[in-house]
């Protein structure tokens, strides 16, 4: 498609978007995923202290406004890569080509993703931050964005969203505990679209790998490092170390199985135990 347009004399768009020309303004600093993972920092931390998002803590504030940043610049990369789903991949039946019917649905994926970017900016304005405060990671979008279309699936519709889900139930819950009707409701009305996007990402891996059981493998075996990554070193977990929690039932709705949330759950804590590791040999290093 892209060399048709260019036949006709039409603009040169490019294909598998590089993460480093993402457009963004002054207001975006950009971070490293490993350097808030292997800070030292969070190794001094006391093992006592419970860091799940709860109204009780004195840091709940800000870290709940770090949070809604993130869903946030979530959001922009998750708009990005269901957009570039559209236009990566030539249309038809092939393994490197996107059926036509998946492409409308990756469209209404953006339209959803677009409008989850507005509520969150409101959102932020409502909880007293603005864009900028906090960094962008872009591991979300580098994450999803395979050159594989079953593996983009898996990455984004299972892995993305699925972590999506578990921010905004905590999230809603968080807003639910305050007594914030407004954080409740919109936290709720995005929670609906992720179970949607998640469902339709698994309904698609099914159909595009029915009759390939060793692809439907690899892409769930892509999902499941990808779940590590998404873990964040013990951000999503059942701990009370855990900032996100997994919301089973949620993810029930969406299609996981209750073998693949336990999975997941072994996958988290993984994740921590790694995560640990590394910032102990990081201060081991600076002391």
């Amino acid at each position: 498609m892209a060399q048709e347009l260019q036949n006709r004399g039409g603009p040169a768009v490019k294909q598998m978007f590089p993460v480093e020309e993402l457009a963004r303004d002054e207001r975006f600093v950009r971070t490293k995923i490993e350097d808030s993972i292997l800070d030292p920092r969070n190794t001094t931390m006391k093992k006592e202290r419970r860091s799940n998002l709860t109204p009780d803590l004195p840091e709940a504030p800000d870290a709940a406004r770090a949070l809604m940043h993130g869903i946030f610049v979530g959001e922009i990369q998750a708009l990005e890569v269901a957009g570039r789903t559209c236009w990566d991949f030539p249309t038809g039946p092939g393994r490197d080509q996107a059926p036509f019917a998946l492409k409308l649905d990756m469209a209404r994926q953006s339209w959803d993703e677009a409008r989850h970017v507005e509520i969150a900016i409101k959102l932020s304005e409502h909880m007293g931050t603005e864009i900028g405060e906090f960094a962008e990671q872009t591991m979300l979008y580098e994450a999803g964005c395979n050159a594989d279309p079953v593996l983009r699936l898996t990455g984004v519709n299972r892995a993305l969203e699925g972590l999506a889900i578990d921010v905004f139930n905590t999230m809603r819950e968080f807003g639910d505990t305050t007594q914030d009707p407004v954080l409740f409701f919109c936290e709720d009305w995005m929670l609906a679209d992720e179970v949607t996007h998640v469902k339709m990402g698994s309904d698609w891996l099914r159909r595009i790998t029915e009759d390939d059981p060793e692809r439907r493998k690899g892409a769930l075996e892509f999902q499941r490092a990808v779940d590590k990554l998404f873990s964040f070193g013990g951000f999503r977990g059942e701990e009370d170390e855990n900032p996100v929690h997994l919301a089973r039932n949620f993810r029930r709705l969406a299609g996981f199985s209750d073998a693949e949330i336990t999975d997941l759950v072994e996958v988290s804590a993984e994740a921590y135990a790694e995560a640990q590791a590394g910032r102990g040999a990081a201060l081991a290093a600076t002391a």
